[in-house]
C-alpha cells in the first residue's frame, strides 16, 4: 500500500516515514498543504496521514478540498489539540479518523489499517485470478490447496498486479505503487520482485499466470499464453 504522510514537523515525519515503511508501506512525504493536494492529485494513494496544522492550507481546508475533487482515499488526520469540536469537524469534512498527539505508533498504525481495510471492503475482501486467491483482510495467498507464504512487499506487489488482471502493468507503474517516487529507472528492484512472485506462484503449475509483456512490462492473467 501506498501511504501520503502531510506532516510540517520533519521530525515527526520522518519518525512515521521509517516505521510506516518497515511496515512494508511505500512512503511519500510532504510538508504543506498544496503540496499535499498536488502530490493527491498526482498519484493514487491507499491512505493519507493529515497534519491538522499546516503552514498556509491547513489540514482540514486539504481533506475538504480532497471531498470535493471527488476523492475516496482515507484520510487519518492528527493533530495537537484534544476537543470534541475539533475531532467533530475533521469527521464532519470527510475525515475517515482523527488521532491526537501525541500518540503510540502501533495506535497510529491499527488506525490507518483499519481507515484503509474499510475502503478496501468497498471493493473486493478476495481477489482471484484462476486457481489463485489473495485476501486482503488476512494478507494470504493460496494456489489451489497450496498456501503461499508473503513478505510485505511480495504481498503489495501481488495485490496490484491482481487488482489489475489482463492489464499490462509498466515497471514504472509498479514501482510506483509498490515502492515510492524516489525509485531510480535504472533499478531491477520490480523484475527481482516478480522473480520472487514466480518462485511461489508459478513454479509448480501448468499455467503461469506472471506474464511478461516484452517493453512493456508486466501482467496476471489466466489466459494460456
Amino acid at each position: 500500500m501506498r501511504i501520503l504522510i502531510v506532516e510540517d514537523e520533519r521530525q515527526i515525519a520522518a519518525f512515521l516515514e521509517r516505521g510506516l515503511k518497515e511496515e512494508g508501506y511505500a512512503i511519500d512525504v510532504v510538508y504543506n498543504g498544496n503540496d499535499a493536494l498536488d502530490w493527491a492529485a498526482a498519484v493514487e494513494y491507499d491512505g493519507i496521514v493529515l497534519d491538522v496544522m499546516l503552514p498556509g492550507r491547513d489540514g482540514f481546508s486539504v481533506c475538504r478540498e480532497l471531498r470535493a475533487r471527488g476523492s475516496k482515499t482515507p484520510v487519518l488526520m492528527l493533530t495537537a489539540r484534544d476537543t470534541v469540536d475539533d475531532r467533530v469537524a475533521g469527521l464532519d469534512i470527510g475525515a475517515d479518523d482523527y488521532l491526537v498527539k501525541p500518540f503510540a505508533f502501533k495506535e497510529l498504525v491499527a488506525r490507518l489499517r483499519a481507515v484503509t481495510r474499510r475502503q478496501t471492503d468497498t471493493r473486493s475482501v478476495e481477489l482471484q485470478v484462476g486457481d489463485l486467491t489473495l485476501n486482503t483482510l488476512t494478507h494470504t495467498a493460496q494456489r489451489g490447496e497450496r498456501r503461499i507464504e508473503l513478505t510485505a512487499k511480495e504481498y503489495n506487489l501481488l495485490e496490484f498486479l491482481m487488482r489489475n488482471p489482463n492489464r499490462v502493468l509498466t515497471r514504472t507503474q509498479i514501482a510506483e505503487h509498490v515502492w515510492n517516487l524516489d525509485f531510480l529507472s535504472e533499478s531491477n528492484v520490480v523484475d527481482v520482485y516478480i522473480r520472487y512472485l514466480r518462485r511461489k506462484i508459478d513454479d509448480e503449475p501448468d499455467l503461469k499466470l506472471i506474464k511478461t509483456v516484452r517493453g512493456s512490462g508486466y501482467l496476471i492473467s489466466d489466459d494460456p499464453e
